[in-house]
């Protein structure tokens, strides 16, 4: 249907490799944010007008909001905003759009579902994508590809989470981090 959204995946991301915080300047981390956070805020808001209930939003975070990166200490500081960001919006548009349906089926929705809009959030963990080798010293990359113990992903291990996220097999989650990252452990 024309005007409409079904699904937004916020998926924008800029890092910076730097060993210190004294080697990030001002520019860097403004941009980082603009592109990591704010970008993502911006397009959720200009977005939302247009999805309807039972829409759903999905997030890119990263392993990195969880366990932290020395020296990706901005993009690490934009993961977990959207690790935040991801969940309070998630309580806050989870009744969106109920009041749309016929009054006799609001009665029957369980809250929260299926008449809200779901948010949620994927944080992969080390995945070959251009932006590693783009960013990161190539005396780093064998240190950062064994870093999960099942080695650095493939963009296509982490794209069944995107699908399910946005489809109706995930119309239950709502707030939630799936977290494709080859074994590495984080607190949730």
């Amino acid at each position: 249907m024309y005007g409409q959204l079904d699904v937004l995946i916020n998926n924008a991301a800029e890092q910076h490799y730097r060993h210190s915080i004294a080697d990030i300047t001002d520019e860097q981390l403004e941009r980082t944010f603009a592109t990591n956070i704010f970008g993502m805020f911006y397009m959720t808001k200009a977005a939302l007008p247009h999805l309807k209930p039972g829409s759903s939003i999905v997030n890119t975070t990263s392993v990195t909001s969880y366990q932290g990166q020395p020296e990706l200490l901005d993009y690490s500081s934009t993961k977990g905003c959207i690790t935040a960001f991801t969940r309070s919006l998630s309580q806050q548009l989870a009744d969106k759009g109920k009041h749309l349906l016929p009054a006799d089926d609001q009665l029957l929705l369980p809250p929260g579902q299926p008449g809200g809009i779901r948010v949620n959030a994927v944080a992969p963990g080390p995945i070959w994508t251009p932006l590693i080798p783009a960013t990161f010293p190539k005396m780093t990359l064998a240190k950062w590809q064994t870093s999960a113990p099942l080695g650095a992903g493939q963009p296509s291990e982490v794209a069944t989470c995107f699908v399910f996220l946005a489809s109706e097999d995930g119309s239950y989650y709502t707030g939630q981090v799936l977290h494709p990252n080859g074994g590495m452990p984080v607190n949730s």
